[in-house]
């Protein structure tokens, strides 16, 4: 089989990609401050950040493709430290776009639907990018800095993904969940606009990509929805119809990172692909007995 790395395994999408993947690939997959173990997949801990250990990676596997997800990816986080997260989420994907350039294989990096600054949805690829906050930022720069390093790299703007829960990572319908079991409330932003697709409609985008896609590519659903609604549906389907889902404005939540309104992504490129993420109802309930 052919050889994939896939890089932040231990991540919420990386631990996604290494299972749905494992049957098809030879997966190497690198970790850094979380330990994991996957059944069929070869685990690495290393630093990104270290050029030369990435380097020897490289060429220790001589992988076939790359699936590049690990990110410092809370932007609350970023905005508050700036120099230590643009060194994985900025330097290292560069290098590691130099990486895949040398070897001439598929490179895969997942960057975010935050490269917006929401006023102008829904986002196609040539829209204009406009960050308001550090993450959105240094995404943007991880983006120009691979192209310009790598034409040929596919470069994924990933929407808000949800899905089962890896054994560290989790998506942002679990805390929900656990919320609504013991009968706590739930401030959800009426406001704030997203288009979420499922962590295993992820992965096939993300593959489409590998095989398919040099330069930019919106992976996004098909529905537009506030994080409000969007808990109304998970608490339908998941059988918590007595949730107490409070309503709230981004305005009222103090958060470090500004949050941008509507970043709904036009994904019609993805569609005409083969990208084709199901509604929202089905997706959840495919889901409703891990939950």
């Amino acid at each position: 089989m052919k050889k994939l790395l896939v890089t932040g395994a231990s991540g919420f999408l990386g631990w996604n990609i290494c299972n749905m993947a494992k049957k098809e690939w030879c997966i190497y997959g690198t970790v850094f401050s979380n330990t994991v173990a996957i059944n069929g997949v070869n685990i690495a801990r290393i630093d990104l950040t270290d050029y030369k250990e990435m380097k020897r990676i490289f060429k220790e596997i001589r992988p076939d493709a790359v699936i590049h997800t690990a990110a410092a990816s809370h932007p609350n986080y970023c905005q508050t430290h700036k120099e230590e997260s643009h060194k994985i989420n900025v330097d290292a994907s560069i290098h590691i776009a130099g990486l895949c350039s040398d070897l001439k294989i598929p490179c895969v990096f997942t960057s975010t639907d935050l490269v917006f600054n929401g006023f102008k949805a829904p986002y196609r690829e040539e829209d204009p990018v406009s960050p308001i906050n550090i993450y959105g930022e240094q995404k943007v720069l991880a983006e120009e800095g691979m192209l310009k390093t790598y034409p040929d790299a596919a470069i994924c703007r990933m929407v808000l993904m949800f899905g089962l829960p890896g054994p560290v990572a989790e998506s942002f319908i679990q805390p929900m969940i656990k919320a609504m079991r013991e009968g706590r409330a739930l401030r959800l932003f009426t406001d704030e606009f997203r288009n979420p697709i499922s962590a295993q409609t992820a992965v096939h985008g993300l593959f489409i990509a590998l095989d398919k896609v040099k330069g930019l590519i919106h992976l996004g659903g098909r529905e537009r929805m506030s994080r409000y609604d969007f808990g109304r549906l998970l608490a339908e389907v998941s059988g918590h119809q007595d949730a107490r889902l409070i309503p709230c404005l981004q305005k009222d939540v103090s958060m470090a990172a500004p949050r941008p309104p509507d970043v709904t992504l036009e994904s019609s490129k993805a569609y005409a692909l083969g990208f084709s993420p199901l509604p929202l109802t089905e997706e959840l309930g495919r889901l409703a007995e891990g939950l």
